[in-house]
C-alpha cells in the first residue's frame, strides 16, 4: 500500500485508471498526473511534460497513501427509516442512487431477510469467494451475487445461473479487466443449456432478449450481473467504464437456447462448444458489443433452396463489416453469434444445413477484401494485433473476420417466425462454459414459484 508509483493517464481516464490500480492490490489514491485528451491524440505537443516534471518527482518521494492510516473493520449495516414503508422504499433508493450503487430504475433493497432467502437457491456457502472482480478487483463472494440479485429484484432459484455466469466472466481469458474499462461498449452475453431454463422461467422463444413477464428470470439474472459489474468491479460510466455508448447494459443478455426445437441431430450450444453432456445444465459466456435484427427470409416465391441460400448470404454479407472489434477474439474467441428460430433451423435441417455447414459458409462469404481494409484503415487495426496469428492475417486477401469457421456461434433461440435472424457482433477473447450447480432443495424453491408467481409449464402460459 506504500509503494511510490506515479501514474500518467487521460484526465478523462482517471477512475479507470484508479480501479486498474487498485485490481492490481495497489493503493487506489497513488499519485496521479493527469492531462487533457489533447495532448494523446496524433500529432499533439508533448512539451507539456517537460514542464510538469515536478509533479513526477513529487509523486515518487512525497507521496504517502491515506488507505495505510485507514483502520480495518467490517462495513456496517445500513439502517433507513420512514414514517411508512414507501417512504423507507422511497429513501432506500435515494440512498442507493448517492452512493452510486443504482442504475437508474428501482432497486429492491438488500434486507438481511430477502439476502438469506436467496442464498437458499445455492449449496455454496455465503462466504465462499468467487473471484475478484475487475478492473477495481473487489472480493466477489457467494453472498455478493446474493445482494446484487436481491437488489435486481430476483429469487432464489436465479442465483444458481448468475454465480456461474460470474465465474465464467471471471475467467482469465475473457480479457474482463479490458471489457469492462474500455470504450467499445462491450456486455456480456449468458447463454443457458439444460433443464434449469425452463424451470426458472428463462426465455428462449418470442422476445428472448428483452422483457417478459411470463419468463421473467433473465432480466433479473442480467440486471444482477451489471450491479456486480458496476459496484464491485468500478464499472462506473464515464469514470470506470468509457463506454461511449453502452448499449444492452441495463439488464445484458441472458437467454436459453431452445432445446425442444433443435433439428434431430444438431446438438446444444453447451455440447458443441463446452462438451457438456446434453441435459447438463450450463452457462456460455461470451462478450458483445453490438446487436441487429437481419431480415432472413425471402419477399416472393423462393424455393425452399433459394430462401436458405439467400438468408445465408444476407446474414454473411451483414457480418462483413469492417469494425474489427473482431481482433479480439481472432484466434480462440468469437466474431460474433447468429441467432434462428427453430423454425428456420428446422427447415434448413432438411435441406442439408448443419451448424457445422453454416459456419464454413459463413467463413467463406463474410470475407473483405483488402483494397476495403486498406481503404478504411484497417490494416493498422490488424498490424498493431498483440496476437502473432492475427497480425500475420493482414496477408490474406480476402481477409476472414475470424481465424477458423468453428469461431462462428450460431444458436437455435426466437420465436416459431422465419422472417428475421439476430447477429450478436462478438468483441469476446474467449467464450467460456461453465457448469450450474443448485442445491438438494431446488425443487422446493420451484414449488414456491409457482406459489409466488402461478403456474410456470408451458400449458399454463399464453
Amino acid at each position: 500500500m506504500g509503494i511510490p508509483t506515479v501514474t500518467l493517464t487521460r484526465a478523462d481516464f482517471k477512475g479507470v485508471m484508479t480501479n486498474a490500480i487498485s485490481g492490481l492490490g495497489l493503493a487506489p489514491d497513488a499519485a496521479m498526473i493527469t492531462f487533457p485528451i489533447d495532448m494523446f491524440l496524433p500529432g499533439s505537443d508533448i512539451s507539456a511534460l517537460n514542464a510538469r516534471k515536478q509533479e513526477f518527482y513529487d509523486g515518487l518521494t512525497r507521496w504517502q497513501s491515506v488507505y495505510a492510516k485507514a483502520a480495518p473493520g467490517a462495513v456496517p449495516m445500513l439502517k433507513v427509516e420512514g414514517e411508512t414503508y414507501e417512504e423507507a422504499l422511497e429513501k432506500a433508493n435515494n440512498l442507493a442512487i448517492t452512493n452510486l450503487w443504482g442504475d437508474g430504475l428501482p432497486l429492491w433493497p438488500a434486507t438481511k431477510h430477502r439476502v438469506d432467502r436467496i442464498l437458499r437457491g445455492t449449496p455454496l456457502p455465503r462466504d465462499h469467494v468467487v473471484g475478484k472482480f475487475p478492473p477495481r478487483g473487489g472480493i466477489t463472494t457467494v453472498e455478493t451475487c446474493a445482494v446484487s440479485l436481491a437488489m435486481a429484484g430476483g429469487r432464489p432459484e436465479y442465483l444458481p445461473v448468475l454465480i456461474a455466469a460470474v465465474e465464467a466472466f471471471l475467467h482469465p481469458e475473457t480479457n474482463a479487466e479490458q471489457l469492462q474499462a474500455a470504450s467499445g461498449s462491450a456486455f456480456p452475453v449468458v447463454v443457458v443449456n439444460g433443464p434449469i431454463a425452463k424451470q426458472i422461467r428463462l426465455n428462449s422463444g418470442f422476445g428472448c432478449l428483452g422483457p417478459d413477464p411470463q419468463r421473467p428470470a433473465g432480466a433479473s439474472i442480467g440486471r444482477a450481473l451489471r450491479l456486480i459489474q458496476q459496484n464491485v468491479g468500478g464499472a462506473l460510466p464515464g469514470i470506470g467504464a468509457m463506454a461511449n455508448y453502452g448499449g444492452m447494459r441495463n439488464v445484458n443478455m441472458v437467454f436459453a437456447e431452445d432445446e425442444d426445437n433443435l433439428p434431430e441431430g444438431w446438438p446444444t450450444h453447451g455440447t458443441e462448444r463446452h462438451g457438456f453432456a446434453r441435459e447438463t445444465n450450463s452457462v456460455s459466456v461470451f462478450f458483445c458489443n453490438g446487436a441487429t435484427n437481419t431480415r432472413r427470409r425471402g419477399a416472393k416465391k423462393e424455393t425452399p433452396e433459394e430462401d436458405a441460400t439467400q438468408g445465408m448470404y444476407r446474414l454473411s454479407e451483414f457480418m462483413r463489416v469492417p469494425n474489427y472489434t473482431n481482433l479480439s477474439g481472432y484466434e480462440k474467441g468469437t466474431p460474433g453469434a447468429i441467432l434462428i428460430p427453430g423454425v428456420v433451423a428446422n427447415n434448413m435441417a432438411k435441406l442439408g444445413w448443419t451448424k457445422p455447414k453454416m459456419r464454413e459458409f459463413f467463413y467463406e462469404h463474410s470475407r473483405i477484401p483488402q483494397s476495403e481494409i486498406k481503404r478504411n484503415g484497417g490494416t493498422a487495426w490488424i498490424e498493431i494485433d498483440s496476437n502473432p496469428l492475427t497480425r500475420d492475417s493482414v496477408k490474406l486477401d480476402p481477409w476472414p473476420i475470424t481465424s477458423k469457421p468453428e469461431n462462428f456461434i450460431v444458436l437455435v433461440c426466437g420465436g416459431g417466425h422465419p422472417t428475421n435472424s439476430f447477429w450478436l457482433q462478438g468483441y469476446s477473447p474467449r467464450v467460456i462454459g461453465k457448469e450450474i450447480r443448485v442445491p438438494e432443495t431446488f425443487e422446493q424453491l420451484l414449488v414456491e414459484a409457482d406459489r409466488d408467481l402461478g403456474c410456470g409449464d408451458e400449458v399454463c402460459r399464453i
